[in-house]
């Protein structure tokens, strides 16, 4: 029986530096590998432990990297085993296969993000007219797909991430703060429509996921199981769900378990 795991990445199963949250009382810090360097410097890391976990789950898996990345983004990342065969980019806006993008499946995504919602253009001037570039450090669009702002979070106004997410709604589109990025992702732009492609493809009869924000929880709620870890959107909020497992750890120690969980509900081969 076929079984597709779709996981985000950073902060579920990668973490940055300033992510790790290595503060484990009576126990000693875990040994830790790069899986990402950007320009000459170590940008991401999981625990060894982990690697040697996501390598055994990919041999016994269909493992699908599920990210918010844009593709060159997460070209960046090594992940320990076998590349993967299925990747999701840009919150599902693209589908890479063997490393390509699906030119079909991307099609079919951008042409439904024309019929229902506000253009980007709209969202990103509106983004640029009501942020403060006092606590605003970069505006990016990614993939010409959704924008996102990377900011001082010490200096954010909650109001205005509140008010923002109202106008969004409004628009058809999201809005997640993720660490020091805010991003405004189209609503139909969505992890879970490319993990069912994928589940397709394969034959998948069991599907499980992981995720730590708000653009995971439709992911986690159209798999079988899902997972969240104590940190993030989804903790912050209480975030939960019938099929849904919260987890205590926090920081790296999170994707560790995470790996963990999901091998425990693959069935053993044969």
């Amino acid at each position: 029986m076929p079984v597709l795991v779709a996981s985000d990445l950073d902060r579920t199963l990668i973490y940055s530096a300033a992510a790790l949250d290595l503060t484990m009382p009576d126990q000693d810090a875990p040994r830790l590998l790069c899986v990402e360097v950007y320009d000459g410097k170590p940008l991401s890391y999981l625990t060894e432990t982990a690697a040697a976990l996501l390598a055994e789950l990919g041999e016994r898996t269909v493992f699908v990297p599920t990210t918010t990345r844009t593709r060159a983004q997460y070209r960046r990342v090594g992940l320990p085993g076998a590349p993967a065969r299925y990747a999701i980019c840009a919150n599902g806006g693209h589908l890479l296969v063997d490393g390509v993008s699906d030119a079909d499946w991307h099609a079919r995504v951008t042409a439904r993000l024309a019929e229902e919602c506000a253009p980007l253009d709209e969202v990103r001037a509106h983004l640029l007219a009501t942020a403060d570039p006092g606590w605003v450090r970069k505006h990016r669009v990614a993939e010409d797909l959704f924008a996102y702002l990377v900011v001082e979070r010490d200096l954010l106004p909650g109001d205005w991430v509140k008010e923002l997410a109202v106008w969004a709604a409004n628009h058809g589109w999201t809005v997640s703060l993720q660490g020091r990025k805010l991003y405004a992702v189209p609503g139909p732009l969505t992890k879970s429509a490319a993990m069912r492609e994928v589940a397709r493809r394969t034959g998948a009869e069991l599907t499980l996921a992981a995720g730590d924000s708000l653009l995971d929880a439709d992911l986690l709620l159209a798999a079988d199981r899902g997972w969240r870890p104590g940190h993030g959107e989804l903790a912050d909020t209480g975030w939960a769900g019938p099929t849904i497992t919260a987890l205590p750890e926090r920081g790296v120690t999170a994707g560790e378990r995470i790996l963990r969980e999901f091998l425990r509900a693959t069935p053993p081969a044969g």
